[in-house]
């Protein structure tokens, strides 16, 4: 968790007081907020991401303006943003001001207008809801680089579009909205149906070309793609930066002096650097900060004077006195103070409060739904892909969908952790906030391998699985895997597995199964059931204790690897 004064900033050059001859823009970037609409412990959310933004535009009220936007991901996440499908998740930013959005990988995840999770005909509309939802803002979505494949061009949607012009301040500000290369991959691909992801760079360069010739002082990229550094200390410093992570690699590719400041997204890492003469700024996800960058322009002539990077901004509403640093969830807030920013208090916008405070009625008496089991301890996601949550899950999947083995994205695929207590449907909804179907595959023993042989290098989001364990070395280039069924079976090549997934694993989803998928795709029954009311009904089964510590398989492994695995030893 970043703990910053909320006054700190570096500033690229030198500061230049904003008067009658120079303006103001402060871009205040938003991202991953995932349906977002309350505080969590104190921290995010859209009410108080409000306030923040509320407080800043009177602060810039005599020198200049604000220019919200945000790099997609806004609606799917929370049972109180869910039950709508999103819709009041638009109207909190309709109500917030925002300029632009792009679109993210999960606004695909509702599929068809209406009840369906994604379409079961051929007249059901694959991108039904995201079209419904865009045709109720107030502000465009944007999409450069997302093409329909009937006619090579960008999609032509109510309200979608690939860039934008608006005027801040008297500045003529364009904006551009990209996804990432992934999105295909990242959500159910039959709510992808139809589309491609041209490249981003190419996109940018398109568009940006087209804004500038039509006045823009000042280029945004709006963009579901991310990176990842740690140090924010100098903006100019990229030592604690990932170069090669998609946002920052963009940058680096684009032509100087086009672009002023990417708002990006999708990996949840926070950023507050130049690259390539260009500001990145990103904040982590749920609203628990914001990304700012303000520009300093000549009134008469709209030239850039000055940049201003900040470091992502924590969003709170309690802070602790004299600091106005986050305070720890545990703190009791009568020793706390309200949050000011910019030397204004921090009060949540009345109308955005007004529908966070309808969507959590919609939800409450599903949220609070006891399932029976009462959780001893936390379960988390340390550890993955072998955490106690992530061991859990999977083994719920096997026992109640009586597979050999299940196997699940548990990095990205569980949102959350499971908190000690009396465990509730809301908790299990925030884990697995998915609308996803079970699916049965049966795979062969070859296949499977394939499956996990590939899993094996995939270092940082490796899949977690139950039934079995897992034995990978390496000799002369030779990759070996050796696969045991719970029972102690050596599972052979021509072996018949019984493996319980989700329809997003089955459909290429985070290219886990790819190596054992047909080019035609699984053949598969579509089970009506949905994941998560799968373990929602084995928690009502299994009322109860559960304690972490019986879910740990440090003393038996599932992965068992080297603790080098060269990228070149292959099967």
């Amino acid at each position: 968790m970043l703990v910053v004064c909320l006054t700190s900033c570096v500033q690229q050059s030198s500061s230049l007081r904003a008067g009658d001859e120079t303006v103001v823009i402060s871009i205040v970037g938003s991202n991953d907020i995932h349906g977002q609409f309350l505080p969590a412990g104190n921290r995010g959310g859209v009410t108080t991401l409000s306030g923040y933004v509320s407080a800043l535009r009177m602060a810039r009220a005599n020198d200049g303006g604000v220019l919200l936007v945000d790099g997609g991901d806004m609606w799917q996440g929370t049972l109180e943003s869910n039950l709508n499908e999103g819709a009041l998740m638009v109207a909190a930013f309709n109500a917030l001001g925002y300029a632009a959005s792009t679109i993210g990988n999960h606004e695909f995840d509702f599929g068809p207008a209406g009840p369906l999770a994604l379409p079961e005909s051929s007249t059901d509309d694959p991108q039904g809801n995201l079209k419904a939802r865009a045709s109720e803002a107030s502000f465009p979505l944007l999409a450069a680089n997302l093409i329909d494949e009937a006619t090579g061009e960008p999609v032509a949607w109510d309200n979608v579009q690939p860039s934008t012009m608006v005027d801040v301040a008297g500045v003529k500000i364009g904006i551009i909205g990209i996804l990432t290369s992934s999105t295909p991959h990242t959500t159910i691909s039959a709510n992808f149906a139809g589309l491609r992801i041209d490249p981003l760079t190419d996109a940018i360069i398109r568009e940006a070309t087209k804004l500038r010739a039509n006045g823009a002082s000042i280029v945004v990229v709006a963009a579901h793609a991310g990176g990842r550094c740690a140090d924010y200390s100098d903006p100019n410093d990229l030592s604690s930066c990932d170069l090669s992570r998609e946002i920052l690699r963009v940058a680096g590719e684009l032509p100087a002096g086009l672009v002023n400041h990417i708002v990006g997204g999708h990996e949840s890492f926070a950023i507050a650097h130049i690259v390539n003469g260009v500001v990145i700024t990103a904040g982590t996800s749920y609203a628990r900060n914001f990304g700012r960058a303000d520009f300093t322009l000549d009134r008469a002539t709209g030239e850039v004077l000055d940049v201003t990077v900040f470091p992502p901004q924590p969003l709170c509403p309690w802070v602790e006195p004299g600091t106005q640093t986050c305070s720890r969830d545990e703190e009791r807030r009568e020793s706390l103070a309200a949050a000011t920013y910019e030397g204004f208090p921090v009060v949540p916008d009345p109308a955005v409060a007004a529908i966070a405070d309808q969507a959590a009625a919609i939800a409450a008496e599903m949220k609070t739904e006891r399932l029976g089991a009462t959780l001893k301890t936390a379960f988390t996601l340390d550890g993955n892909p072998e955490s106690s949550l992530g061991n859990l899950i999977t083994d719920i999947l096997q026992e109640s969908l009586d597979a050999d083995v299940s196997i699940l994205n548990v990095s990205g695929g569980l949102r959350a952790n499971l908190p000690a207590g009396d465990l509730t449907y809301g908790s299990v909804f925030e884990m697995f906030p998915f609308d996803n179907r079970v699916v049965i595959l049966e795979l062969t023993g070859g296949d499977l391998r394939k499956v996990i042989a590939k899993q094996a290098h995939n270092h940082l989001r490796r899949a977690g699985f139950s039934g079995m364990s897992v034995d990978v070395s390496c000799s002369d280039g030779q990759l070996d895997v050796t696969m045991r069924l719970n029972d102690g079976a050596e599972v052979r090549n021509d072996d018949l597995v019984r493996v319980a997934v989700n329809d997003f694993l089955a459909t290429r989803g985070d290219d886990i199964l790819t190596p054992a998928m047909p080019d035609s795709g699984f053949d598969y029954v579509q089970d009506p059931r949905y994941m998560r009311d799968v373990i929602a009904d084995w928690f009502r089964r299994h009322r109860g204790a559960l304690h972490a510590s019986q879910f740990d398989s440090a003393a038996a492994r599932r992965w068992n690897l080297p603790e080098s695995l060269p990228a070149t030893c292959k099967l």
